[in-house]
């Protein structure tokens, strides 16, 4: 006997229209983006359409906002991709509803307004609060380190860059002592696009004066920070102008040999890598909510230290939420005096680890040190170390969601104030995938 199997007919025509509801299971991420989207203010995406005439319609901005949302709630950062997951993928037909945008359009649409997308990150987080999952009881931060889209192929040492420019500028010199030769010199040589020759030279040279001095800057502001001046003569000297003993290695202004830039993405900055080896990155840094783990701040800085950026953390989750956190921790990553006694009147209680794991063995001079010694005093206590245990799996875990959930490693964009948009759009994704799978728990 046959066997009898289901009806596959898959050249059958559908009678009746279809209803795109019908494509996805009730509950899915799409639907949820979609009702978060449609619940948000995006005056300032319709406001810059507002004077476009019936001739130049754009796709609408709540769709496109909708479509790029869900790419990097799910690993799609690329506008290339996306634009042919918009026919491959259930989902991304659904919130186009049929609209197939080109990737130079989503890439345009993003750029155009990615303030505008980073700001929606604050409404998601205020969304997140009514929703009752974020209580601003204890807030966690941490910082990670996210390469830039920079090649280390495409940078140069300060030493090379000083021998780049006398090898360009000489033969820049001979290209041009070589168009002045005699013609009956000429023709003895291979042809060549001098003018192209000496144009391609130039602009390489431009490149690498304008890199060396940019190096050269940052390392006058690093000088400058320490104490040092133009005249110090390589001594270092005390309060008064008085040589104390001693002698700098290199002039004021000047970087070490080994100082590198980046020609590709500017803003970056060589940084190390966890397992070793060193990359072009940038510093995110996140401050999550106990509750339920929602990233209510969300800030960026091409400094690879921390100690500067619990302030600015701070003052973020108060201008998110208007309110400050009752309890911020914080690794050692972010200990620093200078902050301690900024912070001393911060009506959140800080809990800062002074060493690894909370751990510090070496003595403080509370004469020299007030604040640091305060903070040990409150690690040591029981109540303390109760709170700090706290800080590893509720803020870690996000950065990780970040890097190993939704797969974002490297910035799609370049240019500090870019980057620091895009990290948030990656932060607003993340908090409504994760608002998503905590809806009705």
């Amino acid at each position: 006997m046959a066997a009898s199997y289901l009806p596959y007919e898959p050249q059958q025509q559908r009678l009746l229209p279809e209803a795109l509801q019908d494509w996805l299971p009730e509950g899915h991420l799409a639907y949820f983006i979609s009702d978060s989207v449609d619940s948000l203010d995006l005056s300032a995406f319709h406001a810059r359409y507002a004077k476009a005439g019936p001739r130049n319609q754009p796709f609408h901005p709540a769709m496109m906002v909708k479509v790029l949302i869900y790419g990097y709630a799910t690993g799609t950062f690329s506008s290339r991709k996306l634009a042919a997951k918009l026919f491959d993928d259930v989902a991304l037909r659904v919130l186009a509803a049929e609209n197939y945008p080109a990737h130079r359009t989503l890439s345009d649409f993003r750029a155009l307004h990615l303030q505008e997308l980073s700001a929606l990150f604050v409404q998601v987080v205020g969304l997140a609060r009514e929703c009752g999952l974020v209580k601003l009881g204890t807030v966690a931060v941490d910082g990670t380190k996210l390469k830039a889209n920079a090649s280390r192929h495409k940078a140069m040492s300060y030493e090379r860059m000083l021998k780049a420019e006398v090898e360009l500028k000489a033969q820049i010199d001979g290209l041009l002592n070589r168009a002045k030769a005699a013609d009956d010199l000429e023709k003895n040589e291979p042809d060549v696009d001098i003018p192209g020759e000496i144009q391609r030279r130039a602009d390489r040279l431009a490149a690498i004066t304008a890199a060396k001095l940019r190096l050269q800057q940052r390392q006058q502001e690093v000088d400058a920070a320490r104490g040092r001046n133009p005249d110090d003569q390589r001594k270092p000297r005390d309060k008064d102008g008085k040589p104390k003993g001693g002698r700098y290695k290199r002039d004021f202004g000047v970087p070490k040999d080994n100082a590198q830039e980046s020609f590709t993405d500017t803003d970056s900055r060589i940084m190390k890598r966890a397992g070793g080896g060193y990359d072009y990155s940038y510093n995110a840094h996140t401050a999550v909510d106990e509750a339920a783990q929602i990233v209510v701040a969300a800030e960026l800085t091409n400094n690879a230290a921390d100690s500067d950026r619990l302030p600015v953390l701070l003052a973020a989750v108060k201008a998110n939420l208007g309110h400050d956190a009752e309890q911020v921790l914080a690794d050692a990553g972010f200990r620093s005096e200078a902050v301690f006694e900024q912070l001393k009147d911060s009506p959140s209680e800080l809990i800062v680890a002074l060493g690894r794991e909370g751990k510090q063995a070496v003595s403080i001079d509370a004469n020299q040190y007030p604040h640091t010694a305060a903070m040990d005093a409150k690690l040591r206590a029981p109540r303390g170390q109760a709170a700090y245990r706290k800080r590893k799996w509720l803020v870690e875990a996000p950065n990780g969601w970040i890097k190993s959930v939704l797969g974002f490693r490297q910035f799609s964009l370049r240019g500090l104030e870019k980057v620091q948009a895009e990290f948030k759009l990656v932060c607003l994704a993340l908090n409504l995938r994760r608002m998503c799978s905590l809806r009705g728990t």
